[in-house]
């Protein structure tokens, strides 16, 4: 369920780089990350041709270079300056906050935490099922997640869509007439709120979400910025690059 994973995945598809992906429990992101030497406390990494790089923004910037068609960077060097820094307003100002609001709520349901997770399925799920107190603790920790922190991050998502509302020019995009790191950066982090059908993975139905992250999702299903991320991921998620890991 991780929008930063979902950030990645999106441009290997989009620039139909073929891969392998691998996934691991919760709760062992940080040390794996630190084990392979990505540069990053946390997931994604990749591994390119045995270097291995960490953190979503610095895994597309080397995608560009390497595979530049089709291109994320918009070529005229203000409007790439834009998408950049929208690539980061998103990353750095909604992402850890969402993470909160969905986190919070979920994190009362094992149930549905593990279904998210996709542990539910899983080897491991019973002992994680065992585990829950300590794994409920530790991600709260983690991401400083709690009751006050999510209603402040609620109105953090608020505001970054109303700055895709602001921003969104005639073509539908937030820069320039095309799909950009700006587009495929905001869509994939809001994609854990929004839900669309495209996304590649599965994803718990919102009318089983608990009920105060219910009421709040129902406020803005008719916005505009909402539809956006499903205009988006209908145009452009497009088909998975994958290849069957090992």
């Amino acid at each position: 369920m991780s929008h930063f994973n979902e950030k990645v995945r999106w441009a290997l598809d989009y620039k139909k780089v073929p891969h392998k992906r691998r996934s691991v429990l919760p709760g062992m992101q940080a040390p794996l990350a630190l084990l392979l030497r990505g540069g990053t406390s946390t997931l994604p990494v990749i591994d390119i041709d045995g270097t291995r790089i960490g953190d979503s923004t610095r895994i597309i910037e080397q995608l560009e270079r390497r595979w530049p068609d089709p291109p994320l960077y918009p070529r005229d060097p203000d409007e790439r300056q834009r998408a950049l820094e929208l690539e980061d307003f998103f990353d750095e100002h909604c992402a850890h906050e969402l993470r909160r609001v969905i986190f919070d709520p979920l994190l009362e349901h094992p149930e549905l935490m593990a279904e998210a997770a996709g542990t539910d399925k899983r080897r491991g799920s019973n002992a994680l099922k065992v585990l829950y107190p300590v794994v409920n603790r530790a991600v709260r920790r983690q991401y400083a997640v709690n009751p006050e922190r999510a209603a402040e991050g609620r109105a953090a998502v608020e505001e970054a869509m109303d700055r895709i509302e602001r921003e969104r020019g005639p073509s539908g995009y937030l820069v320039g007439d095309s799909f950009t790191v700006a587009d495929l950066t905001a869509a994939a982090i809001l994609s854990v709120l929004v839900r669309p059908p495209e996304f590649p993975y599965h994803q718990v139905d919102p009318a089983r979400d608990p009920q105060d992250l219910r009421n709040w999702r129902d406020t803005l299903t008719e916005r505009p910025a909402f539809n956006y991320v499903l205009e988006m991921y209908s145009r452009h998620r497009g088909t998975s690059a994958e290849v069957a890991a090992a």
